[in-house]
């Protein structure tokens, strides 16, 4: 059994890579809903549909997000009205959304419904969002704070970031599952995914991190950063916002109190004493994934450390 802390591009792709050399079955993917949002009354949960979708096998592969082939013709009617469409919401992306938002309106879990749409999609894998209540990322900028949808996409990430909270996160609780599947794993894996608004939402939960402390399992996380950038997203701009060095370190040491392994990429080999100082082992290699025989390869590397 293998329990996986995911969200995001990176998290997605990673995933495709270990299905291929594990059972599906073999694997419980805890994704963060921190950057949930609900807008034009619907709930979006981005990072679980990056992931159902991915390991489905309908992504848009060059975004990364989305439906492959969807159109948007939704979104030209609603900016004939006048709404906002900065939120690009595909046609068929919008069934998911719309299921969704039905379900939780009739009083099921996030959960339950995560686990009809997988049923619905053919996934295998079992997929846990993180919590069952609505927690919401909120990034401080010199202008006011602003919902990370907002911050990442409306206005591009240009905003200098000032803090990260996750509203909601005191009152929240892991979902069903979420602790159980990270103490009896075997083996624990934190995807290379954006460390502040992705595995952060995760480990801010209470009981998650004590979880990651106390299990038997081998911790093992892959860094999201190659050569002082994130391969995508902006774990660059929220940890220089956050006073924190953008590299491997950095995040190394974020994970330090639960992390037994950490896998870096091979051009960053340098940075391995100093992670290695923190009493966590490092493994270098390649970590960019732009082939499947790259996802493939890096999940391997992670089973085998």
């Amino acid at each position: 059994m293998i329990a996986v802390l995911a969200g995001g591009v990176g998290a997605a792709r990673f995933l495709q890579g270990l299905t291929k050399i594990v059972s599906p079955r073999d694997v419980t993917v805890i994704v963060n809903t921190g950057d949930d949002i609900d807008w034009y009354g619907l709930r979006i949960s981005p990072d679980l549909d990056i992931i159902t979708y991915t390991l489905a096998g309908i992504v848009d592969e060059r975004r990364g997000w989305g439906l492959k082939d969807d159109t948007t013709h939704c979104l030209q009617g609603l900016d004939a009205y006048g709404w906002e469409t900065w939120f690009r919401v595909g046609d068929r992306d919008l069934a998911t959304h719309l299921y969704r938002t039905h379900r939780l309106r009739q009083g099921a879990d996030l959960d339950k419904v995560t686990t009809e749409i997988c049923k619905a999609l053919n996934i295998r894998v079992r997929i846990i969002p993180m919590s069952n209540n609505f927690i919401q990322t909120s990034i401080t900028t010199p202008n006011g704070a602003v919902n990370f949808q907002e911050y990442l996409v409306k206005r591009r990430m240009h905003d200098p970031v000032r803090g990260v909270q996750f509203k909601g996160i005191g009152r929240a609780k892991p979902a069903p599952g979420v602790v159980d599947s990270i103490l009896r794993s075997e083996r624990i894996v934190i995807c290379p995914s954006n460390p502040i608004v992705s595995i952060g939402p995760i480990i801010s939960l209470k009981g998650v991190k004590e979880a990651l402390v106390d299990t038997d399992a081998k911790v093992v996380g892959v860094s999201p950063i190659i050569q002082g950038a994130p391969v995508k997203g902006p774990a660059d701009r929220l940890l220089k916002g956050l006073n924190l060095e953008v590299s491997s370190f950095s995040v190394a040491k974020l994970y330090r109190s639960f992390l037994d392994v950490f896998v870096i990429d091979s051009k960053d080999e340098a940075e391995k004493p100093r992670i290695e100082g923190l009493g966590v082992k490092v493994v270098a290699t390649k970590t960019l994934m732009e082939t499947l025989e790259d996802k493939t390869r890096l999940a391997q590397v992670v089973l085998d450390v």
